[in-house]
Formats: C-alpha cells, structure tokens, sequence
C-alpha cells in the first residue's frame, strides 16, 4: 500500500469510529430534543434545545422536581416536571398542589390556574408529572398522559444550549412544603 492509499484507509476508519461512538452516545448516554409548545413556560421556552442525559435513570429513580423527556406515543415525546413518584399522594385544590398532605411552594410557576384533581396514590414504578405552564399544560391531569410508567422516560433534561442567548442549565429546582 502507497503512503496516500494509508492515509485514506487511515481518514475512513477514523470517521467509521467517530460515527460509531457518536451513535453509542446518543443511544445511551445523551440527546438533543426541541422543545415544543408553552406547556413548559417559563422554565423552557418553544424551540429551545435540550440536551437531555439519557445515562441517569440507570443508576436512580427521577426525584421530584426534575424535568424528564417520556415517550407520550410512538410519534411524540413530552417534556415536563417529576411532582410524585410511586406512592406518593396527589391533589390539586384550590390551584395548589398538595403532595402527601402537604401544599407544594413551586417558584418556578408564573400560570396558576388549575383545575382540581385527586386525590391520588401513583402507582410504583410510574411518576405524575405536570408543565410548569399549567393552564396550558397537557399532563399527568389527562387521562390520556396519565402516570408515566418510568420504562417509558427517556432522560433528565440538564442543558438549554439554543438559542445561544438562553444557554444555560435546566432549572430541575427541588419541589418544597
């Protein structure tokens, strides 16, 4: 083989690795994901990019208050906030929401009006989630979103990196009582 005839084996099998860990990592690791709609104001705003850490759920559970990115249907993914997990208790009354018997101080939240729900017990192995938006919020209040089996999350958002002006990271801000 002539120097040139390396030197392109050479520049092949390098891009034939870099494509095969790039895949790796988008496969277990992280992946972008476009945030579609306002049900996430004003945390995530329409059209901002997300990378999202796919790894995490595989060594633990979603805490309350983290964003998650789920499989709502085979076409459609959804972004919203972790308000209970398995076994938790849920009610929302008088636009307040009450996890096991006690009121939720969400900061985050600009839009308060919201229907009453619950109480409810999440089953184990699922979470109740709900847009920070929550008038404009389609969620775990639908019976078609329902609870979200956790084999059906796909990650934690971590990071707005578009557009430019808004990087920075997720605000995955811990629920108080």
């Amino acid at each position: 083989m002539t120097n040139k005839n390396s030197e392109i084996f050479e520049w092949i099998k390098s891009i034939i690795i870099a494509v095969i860990i790039a895949l790796l990592i988008r496969a277990f690791v992280v992946e972008i994901f476009v945030v579609e709609g306002l049900s996430m104001q004003p945390t995530l705003e329409h059209h901002e990019r997300l990378i999202v850490n796919k790894f995490v759920y595989r060594l633990r559970e979603p805490s309350h208050g983290e964003i998650i990115v789920f499989k709502y249907s085979p076409e459609r993914d959804f972004i919203k906030r972790v308000i209970a997990k398995g076994g938790d208790t849920v009610k929302i009354n008088n636009q307040t929401v009450i996890l096991n018997g006690d009121p939720l101080e969400e900061d985050f939240i600009i839009n308060e009006y919201i229907s009453s729900y619950g109480p409810k017990t999440v089953p184990e192995g699922h979470v109740f989630v709900l847009g920070d938006n929550r008038s404009n919020s389609m969620d775990s209040r639908e019976s078609t979103v329902g609870f979200i089996p956790k084999d059906q999350i796909k990650g934690k958002a971590v990071l707005v990196f578009w557009p430019i002006d808004r990087f920075s990271l997720v605000n995955n801000e811990i629920i108080t009582n």
